[in-house]
């Protein structure tokens, strides 16, 4: 057990590396994730699933922000 748990931290720390520019909400997702996570005894997988849904949320946030943006020079 403890072997999967270790090779999921080095998978999630090689992602987090490897894709820095797109860590936008996924560090704050994390820690939430994280810590929900760890009350439910299952820490790395809420941090990891955490990070997924910060990022999806920053990226929701982002393109609503640029269409709001691309409609208001329309007029």
């Amino acid at each position: 057990m403890t072997r999967i748990l270790i090779r999921a931290a080095l998978i999630l720390v090689a992602v987090a590396l490897a894709s820095t520019a797109e860590a936008k909400g996924c560090l704050k997702g994390a820690a939430m994730g994280g810590l929900a996570g760890h009350m439910a005894g299952h820490g790395v997988v809420g941090a990891a699933a955490g990070c997924a849904i910060g990022r999806h949320e920053a990226n929701k946030k982002d393109k609503a922000a640029q269409q709001g943006g691309q409609d208001s020079g329309a007029r």
